[in-house]
């Protein structure tokens, strides 16, 4: 039992997060303007440097190497390929990923690319972003550029990372880019968009890069529940998956999922949002519902359900003094169990961990090391959980660890570290933190030492 034998281990960025490089064409994104806007930064700090991925991607592909992974999952800027999002190609841009998968896979490390992590290129979002009904037709003549270029060497694409992230934050709190509140109807508008442009990058993939698989990474915080009795697992199940309150309906696992694999959004939610649902079109629900290969889910948390005894649930209170993670985040090691099961009854899809991980407060010991072992704790609790899922017969098919490096953590700005691997960012040295030789450890055994 275990981790299947061809388990895919790996490790991801994104773009704007790592890269830097702003030169050789590169366009202005939402992220460069929030940034520049004051106070949106917790340090007001920006991403032009970052950590200078794009110099120095040859010596973090080493690393990777060293370290024994087996799959690097990194996004595209989408304003580095098209500057202005349609039209004039950038060259120097592409070739950057290129060169970029060229030396993954001459180190025999498969290339995972997003086509999607939360960088708008800024002339889009002036043309309306996400509301503007062109938007899915923009992504798809973007996901074709990349996909003439990049299909027939990449085996896995993720359209969108996140959307909750992009469109939640940013348009309904407004604490991520762009930060420009919206209402609950343009909010919903823009969601049908981005499933829509989903759809069409899936088909634009098939023609351009048929033996690749695809799919898409949205993020959950798994209800868990309260103890193992049935009615509470029930009422865990039913709590994930409920269109939720008003304030906070953009985290609807259902709301994002259930359209692209049943190819109809939750009869609650359309109850819900009557008053605010946006227009579909004859054709829209079956170009979202395009087949995918596999569902990739990000889960850092979770939160403890139980049974109301009425047939529904009530969401419980954290115990007082719980683990939490350097930026406020609740442990909760059963929420990698429990939403890939949950997530994998539902949709009957492969499920990818596409991220999972901790932020601590690392630095330099005396001794010239990073001692990180409140991470390495966290990394083998959440994936013995894990392993107890794939060994109960759900399809789990891939880990990604987050983050291959610390690195530009939106709004947090570099006060959070993610990473395995320490940067300085002044110096740009790179150090391999003590999680990191326990994650080669635990890769080379394919987790059987857990």
């Amino acid at each position: 039992m275990g981790f299947p034998e061809k388990f895919l281990w790996g490790t991801a960025t994104a773009s704007y997060q790592v890269e830097g490089g702003f030169e050789d064409g590169r366009g202005y994104t939402v992220w460069d303007d929030f940034c520049a806007t004051p106070g949106k930064v917790m340090d007001g700090s920006d991403g032009s440097m970052a950590c200078d991925h794009y110099h120095r991607y040859k010596e973090d592909v080493a690393l990777m190497k060293e370290l024994g992974f087996k799959a690097y999952r990194f996004s595209i800027a989408w304003s580095r390929i098209l500057p202005e999002g349609p039209g004039e190609v950038n060259e120097a841009g592409l070739q950057f990923y290129e060169n970029l998968v060229d030396e993954l896979c001459a180190n025999d490390i498969i290339p995972c690319v997003t086509l999607f992590h939360w960088d708008l290129p800024y002339a889009l979002y002036r043309r309306g972003g996400w509301q503007n009904p062109d938007s899915p037709e923009w992504f798809a003549e973007y996901t074709r550029v990349v996909a003439e270029r990049l299909g027939k060497k990449v085996p896995y694409f993720i359209t969108f990372n996140e959307p909750q992230c992009f469109i939640g934050l940013g348009h309904v709190t407004g604490e991520h880019a762009p930060g420009n509140l919206m209402s609950r109807k343009s909010v919903l508008e823009m969601t049908h968009h981005v499933l829509m442009a989903h759809g069409k990058a899936v088909k634009v993939l098939r023609d351009y890069a048929p033996e690749a698989k695809v799919g898409i990474a949205p993020t959950s915080t798994v209800a868990c529940p309260a103890t193992e009795k049935p009615e509470d697992v029930e009422a865990a199940r039913k709590a994930y998956f409920d269109v939720i309150d008003q304030e906070n309906y953009m985290w609807s696992v259902s709301w994002w999922s259930d359209p692209v694999f049943f190819g109809k959004y939750p009869e609650e939610g359309v109850k819900l949002f009557a008053g605010d649902m946006p227009c579909i079109g004859e054709q829209d629900m079956e170009l979202i519902s395009q087949p995918v290969d596999f569902y990739g889910q990000n889960i850092y948390n979770g939160y403890p359900v139980a049974s109301d005894g009425k047939g529904g649930y009530s969401c419980l209170p954290r115990k007082r003094g719980a683990s939490r993670t350097a930026c406020g985040w609740p442990v909760v090691p059963e929420s990698l169990y429990w939403g890939p099961k949950f997530l994998y009854e539902r949709y009957h899809k492969p499920i990818f961990i596409t991220e999972n991980g901790i932020s601590c407060t690392d630095s330099i010991c005396l001794d010239g090391k990073v001692h990180d072992a409140e991470r390495i704790d966290f990394l083998h609790r959440y994936l013995l959980a894990l392993k107890k899922c794939v060994e109960e017969g759900n399809e789990v098919e891939a880990y990604f660890v987050w983050s291959l490096m610390d690195n530009f953590e939106w709004a947090k700005g570099y006060t959070e570290r993610f990473g395995l691997i320490h940067v300085d960012y002044e110096t740009q040295v790179r150090t391999m933190k003590d999680s990191a030789w326990w994650f080669k450890k635990m890769m080379e055994s394919n987790g059987n030492d857990l």
